[in-house]
């Protein structure tokens, strides 16, 4: 039988506690500096000790997962820690399509993408001179918000860059992607594409909560504006969503065109877990700014199961425990190929 390995960090609780509930291996890739957490969980079986994530790449590593026959699943570290080109260069069976993740990575090829798809996005400005209304400055790749910052004219563009060059958190020639600023309700919409049923699952909703964007936001408004601290949107946790049930109809149709749009210019397609990240606005409409082509964090609300897989399974599974199924139905009948790059 086949393993399950990934890196311990962002959601690898809820994915080795999957894989075993479905009667697998588990592998955990961690780093020395958190042994101590992760030794605290029991359906963990191996631990592969690391001094950095990094090392995933060395070759004997790969061999030693390669002898358990593992499925490595990526999530947001592998992302955030590695380029397009190192994780490509990853030669065991990794769960999904490795060569998405270059267009998750890459904001200009994520525009590609949704624009394929025919998702309703935001206005992009290309330049910081056409800045002419409230805007978000984003980084590339899963950085979790991090280092991202509002602004509406050029000179508060300039301002805030430099400031966060100055900190170190921006390198002098990291290059910014700039997007119309949608306000709404937030609403991460979860889903699962299955190649072996060939299937759209939506799997659930969650909001994430950033800081220190809402504290700024319980502020009256002249404090608000006598702040001089440029506030963060890094990621702190994620709260469950139930969407109106009117809205479940859309919420597939965007999920099953980006599957198809995936199958058209990045092939294998869209296989396994992905997220479509947006605003609902007051008229219920969607706008999407993000997606995600790999487990999100927010899938970790649901470690006792989503509400809707319960409708469509007839039990409760975590997206780590859907992972792991597909994983072994594949191996069993033979197309563990068919899942994974």
């Amino acid at each position: 039988m086949t393993a399950i390995a990934t890196l311990g960090s962002h959601c690898s609780l809820q994915i080795l506690k999957g894989a075993k509930d479905e009667g697998l291996k588990t592998i955990l890739v961690c780093e020395k500096k958190r042994e101590k957490l992760y030794r605290r969980f029991p359906f963990i079986d191996d631990l592969i000790m690391v001094d950095s994530f990094k090392e995933i790449l060395d070759k004997k590593l790969q061999r030693t997962l390669e002898e358990s026959k593992a499925v490595l699943i990526p999530h947001g570290t592998l992302i955030a820690q590695m380029s397009a080109d190192e994780i490509e260069s990853i030669n065991i069976p990794m769960f999904g399509n490795k060569w998405i993740l270059r267009w998750e990575s890459d904001r200009d090829m994520k525009e590609k993408l949704m624009r394929e798809a025919q998702l309703p996005m935001p206005k992009p400005v290309k330049n910081p001179k056409d800045i002419t209304g409230t805007v978000i400055v984003k980084r590339q790749g899963a950085a979790g918000g991090r280092g991202y910052f509002m602004a509406s004219s050029t000179h508060e563009y300039d301002t805030k860059r430099d400031n966060l060059i100055s900190n170190g958190t921006l390198s002098k020639d990291e290059p910014l992607y700039i997007q119309e600023y949608v306000s709404g309700v937030l609403a991460y919409l979860q889903f699962f594409y299955s190649p072996l049923m060939e299937t759209l699952e939506f799997f659930g909703a969650d909001q994430r909560h950033e800081s220190d964007i809402e504290g700024l936001a319980r502020m009256p408004s002249e404090q608000q504006l006598q702040s001089k601290k440029i506030p963060s949107f890094n990621v702190i946790g994620n709260s469950p969503l139930v969407l109106r049930e009117s809205l479940l109809d859309m919420v597939y149709e965007m999920g099953e065109n980006f599957v198809k749009a995936a199958k058209r210019i990045v092939k294998p397609g869209m296989n396994g877990p992905f997220c479509i990240e947006g605003v609902y606005d007051e008229n219920a409409e969607f706008t999407s700014f993000e997606f995600s082509a790999r487990i999100v964090a927010g899938t970790n609300i649901y470690m006792d199961g989503s509400p809707y897989y319960s409708l469509l399974f007839g039990q409760p599974l975590s997206m780590g425990r859907r992972i792991a199924r597909e994983i072994k139905t594949a191996f069993e009948s033979g197309r563990l190929n068919d899942i994974t790059t």
